[in-house]
């Protein structure tokens, strides 16, 4: 995205990778919920997470190691202009679908097409910005840019591959459950049954084993995806030596719950993978398409009751540090204090827009880590009267028409750790005289209830790259506040994060992107959209001890491209 590749032209392998790791062995992976289709690339149904990244294949493919930069996959050379306002992509000759079939042109033109066209919103959103694309040999095409965005030609780049033949005569859109799809990455779609498990089988007749980008990758001869319909259903079943690995993201239970016999015996082995990217954001989103939290100074009220500290004594021993912005963590997170330089200058456009804090420095409400969080409470009923808001003598928050404010917030009843938090945050609103209705349901209605923002206040998760880019504009671009079925949850609708996402996407220098992006955080969490819970440093892994992986590990740590990427299965 910016400079220069980190590796030279004739690499052998990707530095984080063992290149001599052995092929063979199985892996199974327990997810929760449940999937009814196995075409992961249309808005309809929900497909198994592992299908898209290891059954289909892009032009090229990213080095983990560094921030976002792509090495030739399908592809065996790209060529954009200064500008990047086109983009040229040269195939490799002997790249195959996994039915034996050349991937060629007319393949590439036709994925992009009917996956802009007919595809899910990530896919319809960087189509809007094509002008056109056109072979331009053989094994030659050529996409051109109808606006300035120099992130685009890698996001095509990382455009999956399908083969057109077989969707001759078929619904892309409404595809139904018997469509296998084909693609031409290392493993193909094996053994399944809807709604519990999917076999990918690794292909011995896969066309780029011996690729620099490929090597010491892809080793499991079976990865196996097992669904259960609970979170601690999972859990038990790792327990019980029915799955391989499991990641814990409780800092209390890794201390507590790992002492069952397995683990003590060294059967299990237990590791903590660090990283180096941004923190995100995790927490408690609200939904500002609904009245009662339309206003700042009620999203401000409801994060001072928040008693983060109290809360993460009573559930991890006060072990989790605390997000305190969306790309906390990192280089690209904001800075204490009021903004300056570069980061001033690109908040000053929007200045008569933004909030409290953006310019000046905000930082998030810290109790006395007692439960009665005495001084926090009192803020928050001066910012609700603020509002527009009474506390009764009968300790009910009422509106000036005496109706009471309260909200619904929505969980998926898999999901204990935010059962927990919501447990000790109700006992708090009730201090404010807030009575809220904590509603769970199962994993399906969550998804139709999610899909449409239909829900007050619910979890929340976005993870958060070091090298953000048109995701954003899906994230909490103002588009999403009508579209349905973006990640805009929170209803986010500022012509500064819009702004500032386009000069992100157009900044021709790190400093002007590093800016661009602190500016952005500045306006995310001055939002107040989000109760931000805590991260982790690093993630907690447990698994069989057959499983390895390698010394070396990358800036992004246990994330996309590592496991089951580049583990390997050895019994020595």
């Amino acid at each position: 995205m910016y400079g220069d590749p980190a590796l030279p032209p004739d690499f052998v392998s990707l530095p984080y990778v063992n290149p001599d790791a052995p092929k063979g062995g199985k892996i199974v992976l327990g997810e929760q919920g449940s999937f009814d289709s196995l075409n992961p690339f249309i808005r309809k149904g929900r497909a198994p997470y592992g299908v898209r990244i290891y059954a289909f294949e892009s032009l090229m493919g990213r080095s983990w190691d560094e921030p976002f930069t792509l090495y030739g996959l399908l592809a065996e050379s790209v060529e954009t202009s200064e500008a990047r306002d086109w983009v040229e992509f040269t195939l490799r000759p002997e790249a195959r679908f996994s039915d034996g079939s050349p991937v060629t042109v007319e393949d590439v033109i036709w994925s992009f097409e009917t996956l802009g066209t007919q595809g899910a919103g990530r896919y319809r959103n960087a189509w809007n910005k094509v002008e056109k694309i056109e072979a331009t040999g053989e094994h030659s095409l050529r996409i051109t840019f109808n606006e300035p965005d120099r992130e685009m030609p890698l996001i095509m780049g990382l455009r999956p591959i399908l083969k057109k033949a077989q969707w001759d005569g078929l619904d892309f859109k409404n595809s139904s459950n018997d469509v296998v799809p084909i693609g031409s990455a290392p493993y193909v779609i094996g053994d399944f049954e809807y709604g519990r498990y999917v076999n990918l089988d690794r292909n011995p007749e896969y066309w780029g084993n011996d690729l620099p980008l490929r090597r010491g990758t892809m080793n499991f001869d079976t990865i196996l995806y097992e669904y259960y319909g609970d979170g601690d259903v999972v859990f038990e079943a790792f327990r019980g030596g029915l799955i391989s690995t499991y990641r814990e993201g409780n800092a209390a239970k890794w201390m507590t719950n790992y002492s069952f016999p397995a683990v003590q015996k060294g059967d299990i082995v237990k590791a903590e993978v660090p990283n180096q990217r941004p923190s995100g954001m995790r927490g408690f989103v609200m939904n500002t398409r609904r009245a009662m939290f339309k206003d700042w100074r009620v999203r401000q009220a409801l994060i001072e009751v928040f008693n983060y500290e109290f809360i993460n004594q009573t559930l991890n021993d006060g072990t989790q540090p605390r997000i305190t912005s969306y790309f906390s963590n990192s280089v690209l997170g904001k800075t204490d204090g009021a903004a300056k330089g570069r980061v001033k200058d690109f908040l000053m456009p929007y200045a008569d827009d933004l909030l409290p804090g953006a310019l000046e420095g905000y930082a998030l409400p810290a109790s006395d880590g007692k439960e009665s969080n005495r001084r926090n409470l009192r803020a928050a009923i001066k910012l609700m009267e603020e509002a527009g808001y009474v506390l009764d003598n009968s300790g009910v928050m009422r509106a000036a028409d005496g109706t009471p404010f309260t909200f619904e917030i929505l969980l998926n009843q898999g999901s204990a750790e935010p059962q927990m938090i919501i447990d000790i945050y109700v006992e708090a609103l009730k201090r404010l005289g807030i009575f809220p209705k904590v509603t769970a349901i199962d994993n399906a209605q969550y998804i139709e209830r999610t899909k449409p923002y239909d829900f007050d206040m619910t979890y929340y998760r976005r993870s958060t790259s070091l090298s953000p880019g048109n995701e954003q504009n899906l994230y909490w671009g103002s588009a999403g506040v009508t579209q349905p079925d973006t990640r805009n949850w929170m209803g986010a609708d500022s012509p500064a994060i819009d702004g500032l996402i386009d000069e992100m996407l157009n900044a021709r220098s790190q400093d002007d992107f590093v800016a661009a992006t602190r500016a952005l955080d500045r306006v995310l969490t001055t939002g107040r959209y989000v109760i931000p819970i805590w991260f982790s440093r690093s993630s907690r892994l447990a698994y069989d001890k057959n499983l390895k992986y390698p010394e070396t590990i990358s800036i992004y740590g246990d994330w996309s491209g590592f496991l089951p990427d580049i583990w390997w299965h050895s019994e020595d």
